[in-house]
């Protein structure tokens, strides 16, 4: 190549370089003279709704943060704390709602999880995109999905996974008592954990307490019973906490009542878990509306993975709870 080529091949080089600067310099002022003339709300507006875009797919793919709304995990998650959830630990779902996508990893036990709640009706998947996106632009001030008392619909539950498929519980004064897939003998909840070295904490009412409770269920019911009226359904206390002598008397009391000797029988051959789902309980027994009013939930239903809780700032992971003060508060079932 001669010093002529050369020459040529440089100011070629030259060429293309300035002209490259000089379309980069004029797109930049033409977007500059473009915002100049757009007016200031629209852009503010524009730029707001991209970023509410970028967050909401982050929530239904990658992350999520959610705030606890009621008692039902106490000690472990308080009223008020908020925390991050996987949503990609067990596939996350390709539309609110629809298109869950396959994931190797599986829900383990003793892993607290989010899940659609079996009690939730859906109004579609269009409704839930545009809840989402009216909740998030409006900073949480405004949620579409309420109730006919005006009240939001809990659509996601937080719960502690703690039955597997095959495994059957029972009640033993209160406590569960797990007989395993494939396993003739069972076991006390409580030693189980120990065992693993699982330090959440399983809350239960004092006996006082809990003797107290019981006793006036079993009044109200009776007193009910007695005038002819149709029997409560045991929502302060659930079937954990009474016992199957009870719904045996109260079966022969009120034989035509279905209820009654449903859970009469649950009591007595305890609550199965089918393949393909996972029974979700509150770590505050005595306070948590969970499977044992639903049932197990699908696996597929199981959205995400608690992480840890950001605010007010333990820093701390569901599984693990610190010590904090305030753990006595208790609110509506969830």
């Amino acid at each position: 190549m001669n010093a002529h080529t050369d020459g040529d091949f440089f100011d070629r080089l030259q060429f293309l370089a300035e002209a490259a600067l000089t379309r980069r310099k004029r797109a930049k002022r033409l977007k500059q003279e473009k915002r100049r003339g757009k007016n200031a709300l629209l852009d503010w507006l524009e730029a707001f709704i991209w970023a509410a875009c970028v967050v909401l797919l982050i929530n239904q793919y990658f992350f999520q943060a959610y705030q606890i709304p009621s008692g039902s995990m106490i000690d472990t998650l308080l009223i008020g704390d908020r925390i991050f959830v996987n949503k990609l630990v067990y596939g996350p779902e390709a539309l609110p709602g629809a298109l869950k996508a396959p994931s190797p990893i599986e829900p383990e036990r003793n892993d607290v999880i989010i899940f659609e709640s079996p009690e939730y009706l859906s109004r579609g998947t269009v409704f839930d995109i545009a809840q989402r996106i009216v909740y998030m632009v409006t900073l949480s001030l405004v949620d579409i999905d309420k109730d006919e008392a005006g009240l939001p619909k809990a659509h996601f539950l937080i719960k502690r996974g703690v039955g597997m498929a095959g495994d059957r519980f029972f009640n033993d004064q209160g406590d569960l008592r797990i007989r395993f897939a494939g396993e003739s003998r069972d076991v006390l909840e409580a030693d189980y954990n120990r065992a693993r070295g699982w330090t959440h904490n399983i809350r239960r009412l004092h006996k006082e307490s809990l003797d107290e409770g019981v006793a006036s269920v079993k009044a109200y019911s009776l007193k009910l019973l007695c005038s002819g009226s149709v029997p409560p359904r045991a929502q302060t206390f659930n079937d954990f906490t009474l016992d199957a002598h009870w719904y045996a008397a109260a079966r022969a009391a009120y034989p035509h009542y279905d209820g009654y000797r449903q859970r009469y029988y649950r009591l007595v051959q305890g609550w199965y878990v089918p393949p393909g789902r996972i029974l979700p309980l509150g770590d505050n027994r005595d306070n948590s509306r969970d499977g044992r009013f639903f049932g197990p939930v699908k696996e597929q239903k199981v959205l995400g993975k608690g992480v840890f809780i950001y605010w007010p700032g333990s820093g701390s992971g569901p599984g693990e709870p610190p010590e904090r003060s305030g753990a006595e508060r208790v609110g509506t079932i969830r």
